[in-house]
């Protein structure tokens, strides 16, 4: 079991990699050893705790990952940073969490094969409620069984890039594939004009973009007579920060190979 972690930052100065950091001094076993962000950055080469707000770390802002040391990069930033710092894992013999949403499909695919040689956690959403979420409405879905319609509804910031969220189509993929269907079959995104009656089969998602909405998702399952609403509100990032210190701390000490949140926290069956 190792001890006293040294992780490298990416998206060091973005909303996400400033609460990760905030974590990171709190939390004993680990350390943050190397803070990184894009090459154009304008802090780039001052004091990442004065940058955050934490005083003076004695860490620079580095805008190149390209450089030796560390235990485990996390990464929060975008799909081709992402990317290059997978690559920079697996050169490196490093571990790597990836927070990341908005993968294409074949950057999914480069994703699994380069994590055959390297430790990689990978999760749209790394809150222990919303992975426990992830796994309830497997067993809810089959239980209600097709008489149910099923909607997915979810809210964010208005920064917010991709659409809908990773965490809602995680929360779809999963559904789905609890009653027998496929997401990209059955899936409705959006609905506007003469659309027809809905069909048994279809699972619709929602999208809100408002304001500073940390995150919102509910599913919501609609019977004849009752509904029934299953929801997660994430009222600051720190819950998701606190999911990836959780995640650096456990893919360290484990044998190459791409898991997620709920191998993380022992919630797989």
């Amino acid at each position: 079991m190792k001890e006293n972690v040294k992780a490298i930052v990416v998206g060091a100065a973005g909303k996400m990699g400033n609460r990760i950091i905030h974590i990171i001094k709190e939390t004993p076993s680990i350390e943050l050893v190397r803070a990184i962000e894009r090459s154009d950055h304008p802090s780039i080469g001052r004091d990442i705790g004065e940058i955050i707000g934490l005083g003076k770390l004695g860490i620079p802002l580095e805008g190149k990952i390209k450089k030796e040391g560390g235990d485990v990069v996390i990464n929060f930033s975008n799909p081709q940073t992402s990317l290059e710092s997978l690559e920079f894992a697996k050169e490196n013999g490093l571990a790597i969490v990836i927070g990341t949403t908005g993968f294409n499909p074949e950057q999914l695919e480069k994703i699994k094969g380069l994590s055959k040689s390297i430790r990689c956690v990978l999760a749209p959403n790394m809150s222990v409620g919303m992975n426990l979420m992830f796994r309830v409405v497997q067993d809810v879905a089959r239980v209600l069984g097709p008489e149910y319609d099923i909607e997915i509804l979810e809210a964010h910031h208005r920064l917010k890039k991709d659409s809908p969220s990773g965490t809602a189509v995680k929360l779809g993929e999963l559904i789905a594939g609890a009653i027998g269907r496929s997401l990209d079959q059955v899936g409705v995104y959006g609905r506007k004009g003469m659309i027809g009656e809905r069909t048994k089969e279809e699972i619709g998602m929602q999208v809100v973009r408002a304001g500073d909405i940390v995150g919102e998702h509910t599913v919501l399952f609609g019977g004849i007579g009752e509904r029934l609403e299953i929801i997660h509100r994430a009222h600051s990032r720190d819950n998701f920060a606190r999911g990836a210190i959780k995640a650096a701390l456990w893919i360290v000490n484990q044998p190459n190979g791409l898991y997620d949140m709920q191998d993380v926290l022992g919630l797989k069956k």
